[in-house]
């Protein structure tokens, strides 16, 4: 992963789907420096007025928050780090980082709906486990219309096999995005 410094790569998906365990292995292979943004802090520095981001009445909150961490990963990657950025990052909040003007990679991981709420289960602590808002948040995933083609397929895969597919996914060039939004997004 030398040919990366300067890019981003949104790492996104449903809860469950491996994001955060793929964004912090992928950050510590050799190259170019990395970052790895988690991007459920950003929500985590709200602490009055908080809304839930899956709510729908939390958009003009996720749209500010995906905008605080767009000028956070644009200040890394212009200074030369590859930037990892794992998050529920939905197709209509890509804006904010392809005003960047960089180079951008957009690549979901996907389980099964079964696979993702054992997985959120299985981390205890205070980590989104209400099946029924996985449910929620991986049917938002499941059909993404022009960006379907930057889906990983990952149900099953260990740590290990994840992180394979991603490095070759990046050094593809295959899931890049444009700099600007498409005409009829």
């Amino acid at each position: 992963m030398n040919d990366v410094g300067g890019h981003i790569l949104l790492l996104s998906g449903h809860p469950g789907s491996g994001k955060s365990t793929t964004a912090e292995a992928l950050a510590h292979l050799p190259g170019v420096p990395k970052v790895h943004i988690h991007s459920d802090d950003f929500w985590g520095y709200i602490k009055h007025g908080h809304i839930d981001p899956w709510l729908p009445e939390s958009d003009q909150q996720n749209r500010m928050v995906m905008q605080i961490a767009a000028d956070v990963a644009g200040r890394y990657a212009s200074n030369g780090y590859f930037v990892i950025l794992d998050g529920v990052v939905r197709p209509s909040l890509l804006p904010a980082f392809q005003a960047i003007g960089l180079p951008l990679h957009y690549i979901v991981l996907r389980t099964t709906a079964a696979e993702a709420v054992e997985r959120c289960a299985a981390r205890g602590g205070d980590s989104l486990s209400d099946p029924q808002v996985i449910a929620v948040l991986h049917a938002e995933f499941a059909d993404l219309g022009i960006y379907e083609p930057h889906v990983l397929q990952v149900s099953g895969h260990d740590q290990a096999r994840s992180l394979r597919l991603v490095t070759a996914a990046v050094q593809s060039n295959l899931h890049r995005v444009e700099q600007k939004p498409p005409e009829n997004f």
